[in-house]
């Protein structure tokens, strides 16, 4: 192995192993859909709830940013007497460190919308909830995707670290790289996921622009 270059080294790993790439770009994906579906569904009813009672804005947007300061690994290391080694603590990080973006974005989406368009739309007589169904959460869609896309990039790049608790996905590779020294190891792990990156920002560049409304396209 250590005769070869990077690029053979590369080509050989994938010809040995393309069937288990397969497999753990499966359970990768598993991972990052799994923590950010729970990341949404949480995210935006936080952002929301603060926009309605101020007094915890310092709470839960402290709260949320203070795990992102938390190391990765130490994060999977708490959560392991939680729910053990495997896939559930490997998601269950991933949802805790998806939160900040996303309810982040919800609040300043919604604070942000005109005042004029909010007193227009009690002068209608609209209830509180219609005001926010109907023209707080539209017009801040694309704050709030933008938050979303944010979490999910970030998360196929942290969902290799869960590899080290037993969880999959492509940081198999990554791992077993370094500890066995082969760089095509590494890369075999680190291309599909960069370019799951890539494919999760394209899909929500275009979801972002079909669900916004069309006249703030």
């Amino acid at each position: 192995m250590n005769n070869l270059n990077l690029w053979e080294q590369i080509i050989q790993q994938t010809q040995m192993r393309w069937v288990e790439v397969l497999e753990e770009t499966f359970v990768h994906i598993q991972l990052v859909f799994f923590s950010m579906l729970m990341a949404v569904i949480l995210g935006v009813f936080l952002g929301i709830l603060i926009t309605r009672v101020p007094s915890l804005v310092p709470l839960i947007l402290g709260g949320t940013g203070i795990m992102q300061t938390i190391p990765s690994l130490a994060v999977l290391g708490f959560l392991i007497p939680v729910f053990g080694i495997g896939v559930k603590t490997g998601i269950a990080a991933l949802f805790l460190y998806s939160l900040l973006p996303i309810v982040r974005n919800t609040y300043t989406g919604i604070k942000g919308v005109d005042k004029a368009t909010l007193e227009a739309a009690k002068g209608m007589g609209m209830t509180s909830k219609q005001i926010l169904h109907k023209v707080e959460l539209p017009l801040s869609i694309p704050i709030i995707m933008a938050g979303i896309r944010t979490s999910a990039v970030i998360n196929v790049g942290n969902a290799t670290l869960a590899a080290f608790i037993g969880a999959g996905g492509l940081g198999d590779f990554i791992f077993l790289g370094i500890t066995r020294g082969i760089d095509g190891l590494i890369f075999l792990g680190a291309i599909p996921a960069a370019m799951l990156a890539i494919m999760l920002e394209f899909f929500f560049n275009k979801l972002e622009r079909w669900s916004t409304p069309k006249g703030l396209k």
